[in-house]
């Protein structure tokens, strides 16, 4: 095990994420002694019928000698699961997460557990799956976890921590958490967001069957739904603990969208080219920085998912 490196990492949620962290962890790290615990018994019977890692009921003893805990539940469990944690936390364990909101998740974690090194995390990546069986060990490959650590952190620690993702295959970017909040309401949130009120829109026209809406649906439409059918309960947590962020960029998405209804309504058909002219080459570049596929449907066919 080179140095530096965790001897025993500790999964609170086993779902998507964590998951995919104890397979990602087996393929890239195989020395790592891996531990996990979910709050739901069906949860922590599919995970030891997968054999994802070494499954605990009891939290405390998930983590028991674990130098890493990383936290994958909803942000609004946040704080109840880190506290179950207590009783079982080495001194000198560094705790983490996966949650999307950052402000809000470091004060609940550090309130739950006073004295111990916390260093929020974000991996950018997941799919509309849920559950233990959703995991995949590649799910981190070329994908950006994002640490926004306290201005207190011990900078050995958070290059710690940035060297284990790392090792799962992402790129780390250090962030300061209200800059995380208002970029992922921008790039994440808001989108969501919209995908929700888009599906639920046509599926409350009462002009189109839902039945028509689902055999008509165009390739739009189709990637809306996709994203819409994220877990339900991450979601609701991530608007309420990211509201303020939410909140302004989608005041300045309603102004821009008053403005392309304007151009449409007034035949601004110069006003329209350029807004999509300007779109698309942010497409090419997400594609560039190696971050989706170019293929057709976005290669999903080529990769199962």
């Amino acid at each position: 095990m080179s140095e530096g490196a965790f001897a025993h990492v500790a999964l609170v949620g086993l779902g998507l994420l964590g998951s995919s962290l104890a397979q990602a962890i087996a393929a890239h790290l195989p020395d790592t002694r891996v531990t996990g615990t979910d709050a739901s018994p069906e949860v922590r019977a599919r995970a030891a019928e997968l054999r994802l890692c070494q499954i605990l009921d009891d939290p405390a003893g998930a983590v028991r000698g674990a130098d890493l805990v990383i936290l994958c539940v909803p942000i609004g469990a946040m704080a109840e699961a880190a506290a179950t944690l207590r009783p079982g936390l080495s001194p000198d364990a560094i705790v983490s997460d996966v949650g999307s909101s950052k402000q809000t998740v470091a004060r609940a974690i550090a309130e739950a557990l006073p004295g111990h090194t916390v260093i929020p995390a974000h991996p950018v990546a997941g799919t509309e799956r849920s559950g233990p069986d959703a995991g995949f060990a590649s799910l981190f490959h070329n994908r950006w976890c994002i640490l926004t650590p306290p201005e207190h952190a011990d900078a050995a620690q958070v290059a710690r921590l940035a060297a284990f993702w790392e090792a799962l295959g992402a790129h780390v970017e250090t962030m300061d958490p209200a800059h995380h909040d208002l970029v992922l309401a921008v790039t994440s949130h808001l989108p969501h967001l919209i995908a929700y009120t888009i599906v639920g829109t046509a599926s409350d026209l009462e002009e189109v069957t839902r039945g028509e809406v689902i055999k008509y649906s165009a390739g739009g439409f189709r990637d809306f739904t996709r994203i819409a059918a994220s877990d339900p309960t991450m979601w609701r947590d991530v608007f309420l603990s990211n509201r303020d962020a939410v909140l302004e960029m989608l005041q300045r998405f309603t102004e821009d969208l008053t403005a392309l209804q304007r151009a449409i309504r007034w035949g601004d058909g110069e006003a329209l080219f350029e807004l999509f002219s300007k779109t698309r080459a942010i497409r090419r570049s997400i594609i560039a920085e190696g971050q989706d596929d170019a293929r057709p449907d976005f290669g999903r066919a080529d990769h199962g998912d």
